[in-house]
């Protein structure tokens, strides 16, 4: 019998579905456009609200800045910050019009001379940054910054005079590479997927999807990860799975994995979701801003990836 006095045992709380639990931790953490997000994907909203709380990471230069991308603090715009903001742009269906027109502008204005995106321009400097994105004055053209954004455009239809070299550079970037690591392999892929060439796109994706096994760049066993190294500069244990690559089952990376080896990486993903109801990162965690920011942003990944594999209805 309890003591005379003593605060009751709080109620066992009910068992809640992935997806209950990680609306609970959007609700708890999540930004208001991380929030929005998740109402359109989830919850019936509608793209209004996401493209009113998107704005708010707008610049008069027609790019995008304010943490919009984590890593990199401040408010000057940048290439994966305009990234980010396109795929936030695609995923309610308003990727187009005068709102994209602008960032083609953008787009134009900080390219390299061969027509590509760098990471980072060097008007970051001076503001907060994770280490592990370098600084420099004259920064080079990146697959990992070109790939996704000139993906997500021609996915849209969207033509554009800065699309026809930078799509020439991801052509010819995919086509060179013969050492690689995972970052640089999706942002690969987020090109392929959509480029309008699709045999040409079929058969360098044939060739990545070899590189990626003869490299071991995806972790083919969760239960074995010491089997597969981690690529150099990245966090201990930040692995990349056959769901990192194949996003859905449409992907062209996804014929890169037995149905096993994507059933495993699906248990690994759904397995994942922590006490909170959010998942984890893998990369380098270099401030607690950068990590409480990203959380909900790979909540919503890791919630469209299943989703999108048929783990769960919402």
């Amino acid at each position: 019998m309890a003591e005379t006095g003593a605060s009751p045992l709080p109620p066992t709380p009910p068992a809640h579905s992935p997806l209950l639990r990680a609306e609970q931790f959007m609700w708890l953490t999540a930004r208001v456009l991380e929030q929005r997000l998740f109402s359109y994907h989830f919850l019936n909203g509608g793209p209004d609200p996401v493209e009113t709380a998107l704005e708010a990471y707008r610049n008069e230069d027609g790019g995008y800045g304010h943490a919009l991308e984590p890593d990199l603090r401040g408010p000057v715009s940048q290439p994966l910050h305009t990234g980010q903001a396109l795929r936030v742009l695609d995923a309610i269906g308003r990727c187009g019009g005068q709102r994209v027109e602008r960032v083609c502008r953008y787009l134009t204005a900080v390219s390299t001379p061969d027509g590509a995106l760098p990471a980072v321009l060097p008007g970051q400097r001076g503001y907060p940054a994770a280490p592990f994105v370098p600084i420099v004055d004259d920064p080079p053209s990146e697959l990992l910054a070109t790939g996704p954004v000139v993906g997500l455009l021609h996915r849209n239809e969207v033509w554009h005079a800065w699309l026809f070299r930078a799509t020439d550079f991801c052509w010819q970037a995919i086509e060179y590479l013969e050492k690689s690591h995972p970052y640089e392999i999706e942002a690969a892929v987020a090109f392929l997927d959509t480029v309008p060439d699709r045999s040409r796109a079929e058969a360098a994706a044939d060739r990545l999807g070899r590189l990626v096994r003869e490299q071991r760049l995806a972790a083919l066993d969760p239960g074995r990860l010491g089997a597969y190294p981690v690529a150099p500069g990245y966090a201990p244990g930040e692995h990349h799975f056959p769901h990192d690559f194949a996003k859905s089952p449409d992907s062209l990376a996804r014929a890169w994995f037995t149905d096993e080896e994507m059933t495993r990486s699906l248990d690994f993903l759904t397995a994942e979701q922590a006490a909170d109801g959010g998942w984890p990162i893998r990369w380098r965690q270099w401030t607690p801003a950068a990590v409480l920011e990203a959380r909900p942003r790979v909540t919503l990944e890791a919630l469209n990836t299943l989703r999108a594999y048929g783990r769960f209805v919402g």
